[in-house]
């Protein structure tokens, strides 16, 4: 999307099934799972570049040895610079110990990050501080091998007051007041209870405590632990986690919210955040890649076992669809169709906006993550001309002359590449009207392809704040002189907060609410503002069931033709002189082109679970109240 947009993070586990030994002799590596877990990383880059961590566990290591590595990092390129750290440590230990190249269990004894028990993270730094600190996975130390855990995910939880008490109540002295901090330690309190629980067990069954350890592993229920912790959690989340001994889990949250495929053969099972990682790196068929139903978790012991689980009873199913649109790679087989089912969808309102005058429009799209709406935008614009020139010649009864038939059909769609990204902006001047300047200059465009008369129509992925459109994209299409630049948006109107992954916690920085705000000064209802303020506050003190969305009132004042042309209104100026439309995807395209990921929350303030209509009221509170904070 042309306005810079975070998305949380994504994960990726491998499972080695089979002994080092085995990946050495038949792939010529025992890093066959650290070479694996770097593509699945990089594969999914697109979903984090502030930061990105990698854990791995060796499986029956004796007491002493090291058994768990962990490298973060937030540098420019911390994907590369993780590996770049491993690499050079296996270098050093491969060159100072000659006696380790063809022996995999030197290599194994003594090299870190060699493990079969593998996990990634990467992220993008949306709450709290980007420091190293930040970076995902967490470790949970102890000297018992089972309660060790390693946890990364990719989440917002809503409720993250309500998790912290509970620690509390439980005796807990958390050391940050952070989601990922309480919902480690909340896994970890159980995981510990768990642990004891079969210790006092199998002592009472005569076992002395050497004998208990491998038993502890072999008869613990990571299923019940993730039972126990889950069960007031209130967000959207794939949360995976590793314990020392060798056990590993990946769940999902019961909504579906947040994406989780998996994939398993003898000798791996892998699960990431997006389908097409896995499909890449191990070279298998769409079909053999699943997804992860929502409300279970795929878990696989120390032992190689692997079970699907039902942790958590399955809400009504609704999978981001901001995945389809944006933030998943688009190299999905159902995401491409579906994102060229969201172009397809537009034209009959992008043909009423250019009175069906094709001959004389450009059609082009802008970022490169919209090229593939663009393709189904084409693709029936195509179609429409095709109609048109079939009518033209059957109209003719046989008496056109070739000249006349050729010049029919040698019509076609006009397209063009007319937006160029030229430079990532640093924004190092902090004055408004310079800071205005340079972001004008984001992008560069095509000269000498727009005549005077002609529309220029561009696809975007979605329309979010509205800021580089205003100050960037449309003035840069306006030196091209078109009669009008109409924009169109792959996505519906996003008009309220998200706060399951999403970095959109502020009502005020949505264009949309803005237009909103505008139409009620504009109709003489601005006193709504003040209506909808109290009866937020009013339910500031009620149980997250009992909350309503009332932001909703704000728009239902007006219809979505009505906050798209003032925000066409808003997004231009006095400066620009081409006329300027703003079309958006209806929200019942969007579901007709992504039937299987309903979630529309920020498009209709449907939230899928209850802390999400307290995040919204919240969010309206800190604005009329000119607070920034974040809503969550």
């Amino acid at each position: 999307m042309s306005d810079a947009l975070k998305h949380e993070c994504g994960i990726a586990h491998i499972r080695l099934l089979k002994p080092l030994e085995y990946y050495k002799e038949k792939y010529g590596s025992a890093f066959y799972g650290v070479n694996k877990m770097y593509l699945m990383m990089e594969k999914q880059h697109n979903r984090g570049q502030d930061g990105a961590g990698f854990a791995s566990i060796k499986l029956d290591t004796k007491p002493g040895e090291r058994y768990i590595s962990r490298v973060r990092s937030i540098e420019q390129q911390p994907i590369q610079d993780i590996f770049a750290q491993i690499n050079e440590r296996i270098n050093n230990e491969l060159t100072a110990h000659p006696e380790y190249n063809d022996d995999v269990a030197l290599q194994k004894q003594n090299i870190p990050y060699i493990g079969e028990v593998l996990l990634g993270h990467v992220r993008y730094g949306t709450f709290g501080k980007n420091s190293v600190e930040s970076v995902h996975p967490f470790l949970r130390q102890n000297n018992w091998q089972h309660r060790n855990l390693i946890l990364a995910g990719n989440f917002n939880m809503t409720n993250v007051k309500e998790l912290f008490s509970n620690l509390v109540e439980l005796g807990q002295h958390p050391k940050e007041y952070t989601d990922t901090i309480t919902i480690m330690e909340k896994i970890g309190h159980f995981l510990d209870d768990a642990v004891s629980k079969i210790y006092k067990d199998l002592k009472k069954e005569g076992y002395n405590k050497n004998e208990c350890s491998p038993l502890i592993a072999k008869r613990l229920k990571v299923g019940k632990i993730l039972r126990r912790a889950a069960k007031n959690w209130d967000g959207g989340y794939a949360m995976a986690g590793l314990l020392g001994h060798g056990d590993s889990f990946v769940l999902r949250d019961p909504a579906g919210i947040r994406p989780v495929y998996y994939y398993k053969d003898d000798e791996v099972v892998v699960v990431a955040s997006e389908r097409p990682v896995i499909q890449t790196v191990f070279n298998v068929a769409f079909d053999d890649v699943k997804e992860l139903d929502p409300g279970h978790a795929i878990i696989t012991k120390k032992s190689g076992s692997v079970s699907i689980k039902k942790i958590l009873e399955p809400l009504e199913r609704k999978a981001c669809s901001f995945e389809r649109i944006y933030f998943s790679r688009g190299s999905d087989a159902e995401i491409y169709q579906e994102r060229k089912m969201l172009g397809r969808l537009l034209m009959p309102e992008v043909l009423k906006a250019i009175g069906n005058d094709t001959a004389n429009s450009v059609f082009s799209y802008i970022p490169n993550t919209a090229e593939t709406s663009f393709f189904g935008m084409i693709e029936t614009v195509e179609e429409y001309l095709n109609e048109r020139k079939t009518q033209a010649i059957l109209d003719g009864n046989g008496k056109l002359s070739k000249e006349q038939v050729i010049d029919i059909l040698k019509e076609r769609p006009r397209i063009e590449k007319i937006a160029i990204k030229d430079v990532k902006l640093r924004t190092f001047i902090t004055e408004d009207s310079s800071r205005d300047d340079l972001v004008a200059h984001v992008y560069d465009v095509t000269y000498g392809v727009i005549k005077p008369t002609d529309n220029l129509v561009i696809i975007d992925d979605s329309i979010v704040r509205g800021t580089t459109l205003k100050k960037s994209i449309i003035k840069m299409m306006d030196r091209l002189h078109p009669k009008k630049i109409v924009v169109v948006s792959s996505a519906p109107q996003i008009r309220y907060p998200d706060c399951y992954g999403i970095d959109m916690a502020n009502l005020e920085t949505l264009v949309a609410f803005n237009a909103a705000l505008a139409l009620l000064k504009d109709n003489n209802k601005y006193h709504l503002v003040e209506e909808v303020y109290a009866k937020c506050k009013k339910q500031v003190d009620l149980a997250d069931k009992d909350v309503k969305n009332f932001v909703k009132e704000i728009y239902d004042q007006f219809t979505p033709e009505q906050i798209s042309a003032k925000i066409s209104e808003l997004l231009s100026d006095e400066s620009v002189n081409a006329e300027v439309e703003i079309i958006f995807q209806p929200v019942e395209n969007l579901h007709m082109a992504c039937p299987d990921n309903l979630g529309d929350w920020y498009f209709t303030g449907n939230y899928p679970t209850v802390g999400g209509n307290r995040v919204v009221n919240r969010a309206f509170i800190n604005f009329y109240e000119g607070n920034k904070e974040r809503a969550y």
